[in-house]
């Protein structure tokens, strides 16, 4: 008799139901060629006896194979595999082989998005999560936007409404957006001058795919938003990196380079540069925009937390200023409503945008009309602006109990410039310690931590004072160690 109890294997602590277990054995038997077109099958009390399971179990898989054609059920006389099966060579039954055919390789040439590399992975979550500048879900307006969001899945009209042109945005959206980032940024603009995506990254791989290749050279700052230099890296372009000090980005340095090269585009983060926290000075924004219209490139404004400035009023973007449209703006809505709620927007030329929703199309129709719509009323309601207000006054007395503590318990060991704005500090390790021993402490993360400068970013926002007294405490030790 052939020893079916050993062809067909199954897990009794798998999730996956017996019945199916059993019917996945013996295709994957039939398509090595162990079982032949016509092999008769052991009857359903037979088989169930071999197997130790129920009979209703194996009646439900030789159901299914029947369904699926894999096998010929004679009711009361016989169980057969298909005659329709090709004939395949058969493969030793005893032979071992892998549970999944997932558990394989891909063995075929492929892409690859970068490199494997030893950076160390959070498989449990740490008492101490030091993230790089994320907002703090307590005091985000999320609840109210959930409520809107549950509202409008009721609503005839809103159901309607959700799903048309979700692909470059909700026109619900994008028209409450042309208003308020007038307001607020002074940028002058029309809806079809936006479009919404899932976050800034999203905006500058949209960008990058339309303006860079293997002829183009961007211009990018160092220390860099390291995300965005890899996107740049795949366009195949030439990335050209230029120091960033206390007022930004070097213009001295971009407008030498020009002189020498063609320039694509120039990348620059103008609030709060990542990771370093400082902002681009009035004089060097005046210069970027002089540069970029003597020699033609474009400049892709990453402005992904403008809303919170605690000093004074935030400069108003590059963009706002007279240009020729060629200014790529970027902005987020997750620095207010927490990192999972991907919203995010770009501001250019239609006919550039037009391009960008249609590449984006090709792997995304679009983002959730639902949320798209709910924003919108939140921002039309006041709420938004509203919640601002009270995150900025809180951000604000965060940032300012963070430096106090700073300077209390490790003043000898760090030092930094206080931003005016933003979710972080850039803390510099003085040189008798190393940043990289800070990773070695098994109740600590940080998300960001720069080697090569020695340093990391401290975000704040999302911490209250106990935290953060928690967080600088555990910092400490670990230097003094």
């Amino acid at each position: 008799m052939f020893p079916f109890q050993n062809i067909i294997t199954i897990d009794k602590g798998s999730k996956t139901p017996l019945y199916r277990q059993i019917a996945i054995s013996i295709i994957n038997k039939i398509r090595t060629g162990t079982l032949k077109a016509g092999t008769p099958l052991p009857g359903t009390r037979e088989l169930s006896k071999l197997l130790g399971v129920h009979r209703k179990t194996v009646i439900a898989a030789y159901d299914e194979l029947h369904a699926q054609d894999w096998i010929i059920v004679i009711p009361r006389k016989q169980v057969t595999v298909s005659k329709q099966i090709p004939v395949l060579k058969a493969k030793n039954w005893s032979q071992k082989e892998a549970a999944s055919s997932y558990q394989n390789t891909f063995s075929l040439p492929f892409h690859k998005a970068e490199e494997k590399t030893s950076d160390k992975k959070i498989l449990t979550a740490p008492e101490i999560l030091i993230d790089d500048g994320y907002p703090d879900i307590r005091l985000s307006p999320i609840e109210d936007l959930l409520k809107i969001y549950r509202s409008y899945t009721t609503r005839k009209y809103a159901v309607k409404n959700a799903i048309v042109g979700t692909t470059q945005g909700t026109l619900k959206l994008r028209n409450e957006l042309v208003n308020y980032l007038s307001k607020t940024r002074g940028l002058n603009i029309t809806a079809d001058n936006l479009l919404i995506t899932h976050g800034a990254q999203m905006s500058i791989y949209l960008a990058s795919q339309l303006l860079l290749d293997k002829d183009a050279t961007i211009i990018t700052g160092n220390p860099d938003y390291p995300i965005a230099n890899k996107t740049f890296a795949r366009t195949k372009a030439t990335l050209i990196e230029v120091a960033v000090d206390e007022n930004g980005l070097d213009m001295a340095a971009v407008e030498k380079i020009c002189k020498k090269k063609k320039i694509t585009a120039v990348y620059v983060i103008p609030h709060h540069h990542y990771p370093t926290t400082v902002t681009l000075s009035v004089q060097r924004r005046m210069k970027l925009l002089e540069l970029s219209h003597q020699y033609s490139f474009a400049i892709i404004e990453d402005d992904y937390d403008y809303d919170y400035h605690y000093a004074s009023s935030p400069f108003l973007p590059i963009a706002s200023g007279s240009h020729n449209g060629n200014i790529i703006y970027m902005g987020s809505f997750s620095k207010i409503l927490g990192p999972s709620i991907r919203i995010g927007f770009m501001i250019a030329p239609k006919n550039f945008i037009e391009q960008c929703t249609m590449l984006r199309e090709e792997i995304d129709f679009g983002g959730d009309g639902y949320m798209q719509n709910a924003l919108a009323e939140l921002i039309k309601n006041g709420d938004l602006s509203r919640c601002l207000k009270k995150t900025k006054k809180s951000y604000h007395q965060r940032r300012d109990y963070l430096d106090a503590l700073l300077k209390k318990h490790l003043g000898d060991s760090v030092s930094y410039s206080l931003p005016d704005g933003g979710m972080a500090i850039w803390i510099k390790i003085n040189p008798t310690f190393s940043v990289n021993k800070l990773e070695s402490v098994p109740q600590l993360h940080i998300k960001r931590i720069h080697t090569q400068e020695n340093a990391f970013r401290f975000g704040f926002a999302s911490m209250n004072e106990p935290e953060l007294e928690e967080a600088v405490l555990c910092l400490k030790a670990a230097l003094e160690n």
